[in-house]
Order: structure tokens, then C-alpha cells, then sequence
């Protein structure tokens, strides 16, 4: 009976071990991981946007060839990531994204929420924040790629709009943030405010990620005990019709939209 305590107790210890060195090892091929972002952004800007600049004079086709750069680069790191054992991920319903001129919302529950998305979305378009359209590392891409900044003001609706008529994926998180801890989602009004004005039916995303890695408020070192699973599901089309009411002006019809994807993402999240 004291031996097979001893056995247990000292397997206990080892499986200890082995999970704080796992741990220890996710926090490292996280901060590789950031890196790589760094290194592969900077080598985008000096090296692959330049030459496009110089062969590719038509600025449409070259702005859809950084794209495709980009969702390569995207989809490397994704997958390298998952090999060190720092991330999982599976994806359901992934046909529905291999469209053109989709409108995809997605809710927002961790930082690298559009790295994945944009790894697997052709020719995708996407707001930025104007700290990212002037940061040093992130300008080139984002440039290079055409992506709509969010400082355009008035022009911002307009601006996604043609993206989409020009047969851009544009990926939004309406929530414009990442998910509070407290799990509450709270949109706002501008991505509704694209499908109704541009009559556009919404492609909804919900992504999972159990246990939660890099969400609001916690540092990226800040890693769970197991390896996170990001479970990204792509929802049937909204039709907006179906979902506002037809005799509504735009503005009451985007906050019906409004609130019936906070509804959507609240219930599947």
C-alpha cells in the first residue's frame, strides 16, 4: 500500500512538472510567435511591397497581390504556431468563406482574432486602427494591401461598401474591441449600418477560444495551464430583409441588425 502511495504521489509530481514545463514552453513560442509577426511585417515592407511597387503598376491587381502575400504570411504563422503546441484550432463551415464580396462579422474574444480569420479568407479587407496605419512595423502592410482605415470619418461606411462591390472579403468585428472578460458583447451600429446601406446580407463568424488566451486587459505572457482551442464556426448568410423591417429609414434598420447580431453572438459565443 506504501509503495503504490509512493508511485502515485511521484507520478502526481512528474505530471506537475511536465504541465508547468508545457506551460513554461506556450509563454516562449508565444513571444516567438510575436516575433515572427514583427520580423515577417518588417520583411513585407522592405523586400516583397517594394518590388510590387516596381512590377505590378496597376494599383488593383497590386493591392491584390499583398493581400495574397499577407493571408500566405498569416496562414505560416498560424500553422507554425499550432506546431509548437501553443494553440489548436478547427473550423466549421469554412466552404462558406471560399465566396467573393462577402460581408464577415466576427466577434472578438482574443488579439489574433484577425490573424486567423485573414489566413483563411481570400482577397480579404479589413478596418484598421490608425495606430496600426502609422506604426512602423504594420504601415507597409496595411498600406500595400489597400485596407480601409478607421480615421476616414463620414466616409468610413461608404469606403466598405465599394470594397465590397469591388468583390473584397471585408472582415469587421462589430464589437470594435476585444470581448470584456465578463463575456458581455456589446456592437456598435457601423457594421449594421454597411449591410443596410449597401444591402448587404452578413456572413457571421463566432470564434471560440477555451481557455480564453489574450483577451482584453491580460498580458500576452499571461498564458493558461492548457493549450488553448480556437474554435472558429462560419454561420448561414444573414439576409438583412429578413431580420429589419422594410419600411424602417436606414438608421432604425441598423439597430435592429444591430441588435439581433448581439443577440446571435451572445447565444453562440
Amino acid at each position: 500500500m506504501r509503495n503504490w502511495l509512493n508511485k502515485a504521489t511521484s507520478t502526481t509530481a512528474w505530471r506537475q512538472v511536465a504541465s508547468l514545463l508545457n506551460q513554461y514552453w506556450r509563454i516562449c513560442g508565444t513571444g516567438l510567435g510575436f516575433l515572427t509577426f514583427s520580423i515577417g511585417a518588417l520583411s513585407l515592407r522592405l523586400l516583397v511591397f517594394p518590388l510590387l511597387q516596381i512590377f505590378v503598376r496597376d494599383r488593383q491587381q497590386r493591392e491584390r497581390w499583398a493581400r495574397r502575400w499577407i493571408r500566405w504570411a498569416f496562414r505560416s504563422l498560424v500553422e507554425c504556431v499550432c506546431l509548437l503546441g501553443v494553440i489548436s484550432y478547427d473550423i466549421r463551415g469554412l466552404q462558406r468563406l471560399q465566396r467573393r464580396g462577402l460581408l464577415i462579422l466576427a466577434n472578438h474574444p482574443t488579439l489574433i482574432d484577425t490573424m486567423l480569420l485573414m489566413a483563411f479568407v481570400h482577397q480579404a479587407d479589413c478596418i484598421v486602427k490608425s495606430s496600426l496605419w502609422n506604426n512602423p512595423v504594420t504601415r507597409g502592410p496595411v498600406r500595400a494591401a489597400g485596407y480601409i482605415s478607421n480615421a476616414q470619418g463620414p466616409e468610413l461606411v461608404d469606403d466598405c461598401i465599394a470594397s465590397l462591390r469591388n468583390g473584397s472579403n471585408l472582415i469587421i468585428f462589430p464589437e470594435g474591441t476585444r470581448t470584456p472578460l465578463d463575456g458581455n458583447i456589446i456592437l456598435k451600429r457601423g457594421a449594421a449600418n454597411v449591410a443596410v446601406r449597401g444591402h448587404w446580407a452578413v456572413t457571421p463568424v463566432t470564434i471560440r477560444c477555451t481557455p480564453v488566451i489574450l483577451s482584453k486587459g491580460k498580458k500576452w505572457w499571461k498564458v493558461p495551464p492548457t493549450m488553448p482551442h480556437f474554435s472558429i464556426i462560419v454561420g448561414p448568410d444573414i439576409m438583412i430583409e429578413e431580420m429589419t423591417d422594410s419600411a424602417a429609414p436606414p438608421s432604425l434598420a441598423a439597430r435592429q441588425l444591430t441588435n439581433y447580431l448581439q443577440n446571435y453572438f451572445m447565444k453562440e459565443s
